[in-house]
């Protein structure tokens, strides 16, 4: 994971983030931002996240779905794309490269 200060998020909409996930999935998760808006030289694009759960969903493409939709609209229309990752999700090639090049929100 690289350093948080290089990332392409105001703090309100990291907090604002931060909040949703809290209020969705709860306490101890781990909320990494990855892809374009990790990079400084870029402009635009989407909101990518991968949600870490210590605890296992069972609902995990509803509740990713949700939290789009959430952030979407507390965002002002920002389209965000969100993954959510348990213990018991297989890891897939786009949960590797976020983590290894996600920023810990």
């Amino acid at each position: 994971m690289r350093s948080a200060n290089k990332m392409r998020l105001n703090s309100s909409i990291q907090e604002t983030i931060k909040k949703e996930v809290l209020n969705l999935l709860g306490e101890n998760c781990i909320v990494l931002l990855f892809g374009s808006r990790t990079d400084d030289n870029q402009r635009g694009g989407d909101i990518d996240l991968l949600i870490e759960s210590p605890v296992i969903i069972k609902n995990r493409i509803q509740l990713e779905c949700k939290l789009a939709a959430r952030l979407y609209i507390k965002l002002g229309g920002r389209k965000v794309d969100v993954l959510i990752k348990d213990s018991q999700t297989p890891i897939k090639p786009i949960h590797q490269q976020a983590i290894e090049h996600g920023i810990i929100l």
